[in-house]
């Protein structure tokens, strides 16, 4: 297969150091490992790092012959871009340029920006013309930075299809902002996954590979946590529609190792899994 295929931070134990966590990314046959920054604090403090901190980082990256090439940074769901405080925005736009810096010194090429423009607090038009404010002033740091920048498909209705990223798209007309489309999503929501495929297409530069249950009037669907193969992701259908539009970017397989009782083993059967769903889409 052309395309590349990573594996998101969570899906190994927490405890595992970085010299750890890359060897086995790539033992368990992964080409790169997608960094997490959420909203704990020690991930978010990781964009605080000493610049030695990251020339270490590039060490063990350099030994273990696993690169970083993207960071999935939810670390907005706690410090949100549309957030009706002043400050709490201050704060968003403060961790969204040292997650530029971050990415710039140790080689990440893309970031995964959370489509929420606020996650704790009630949602209204302020909060979303706030997320739009915060959004291009982001963009613009991603110009300054070089570093893509690539809204993510969500579990919340506020950013749950293409079709609704590609309303900001046509705002802010800015090469440096992109989708990055997480298929187990954008099926939950009930989207036509073809056609939001081709939709966001010429913006995609990053695929999530995730299974999920779908939303129903009774019940809420299941975001994650859902074995590869026990929910209702037609994943075969998306890889042939991505093959027929000669989609050459990576496949990143998202899942948690923390409820797991063999992360390991769990994570080589869901890449098999995942292997054998794209064979049959043509990749």
């Amino acid at each position: 297969m052309e395309n590349l295929l990573g594996l998101y931070e969570k899906a190994l134990p927490r405890g595992m150091d970085w010299p750890a966590k890359l060897k086995m990314a790539r033992q368990l046959g992964f080409d790169f490992l997608e960094l997490s920054v959420d909203e704990s604090d020690d991930r978010l403090f990781r964009l605080y790092w000493t610049k030695e901190e990251k020339r270490r980082l590039l060490q063990y990256i350099d030994a273990a012959g696993t690169p970083i090439m993207t960071m999935c940074f939810s670390g907005h769901r706690r410090y949100p871009l549309g957030s009706r405080s002043s400050e709490i925005r201050r704060q968003a736009l403060e961790l969204m340029e040292k997650a530029m810096e971050f990415a710039k010194d140790v080689g990440i090429r893309v970031i995964q920006l959370a489509g929420y423009d606020v996650y704790y607090e009630e949602q209204g038009e302020d909060t979303k013309a706030n997320f739009l404010a915060g959004l291009k002033r982001s963009v613009d740091l991603a110009e300054k930075h070089q570093v893509m920048l690539a809204i993510e498909i969500m579990d919340t209705p506020f950013m749950n299809s293409i079709q609704k990223y590609m309303v900001y798209d046509r705002q802010i007309q800015m090469p440096w902002l992109t989708v990055y489309p997480d298929l187990g999503n954008l099926s939950a929501w009930g989207n036509d996954l073809e056609q939001e495929l081709e939709l966001g297409y010429p913006r995609i530069v990053a695929v999530h590979v995730k299974e999920t249950k779908t939303v129903t009037d009774s019940f809420a669907g299941q975001f994650r946590d859902v074995p590869f193969g026990e929910g209702d992701v037609d994943f075969v259908k998306a890889f042939k529609k991505l093959k027929a539009l000669r989609y050459k970017g990576p496949f990143v397989i998202e899942m948690w190792g923390d409820k797991m009782k063999d992360p390991m083993a769990e994570i080589t059967r869901s890449r098999q899994f995942v292997l054998d769903k794209l064979r049959e889409g043509g990749f």
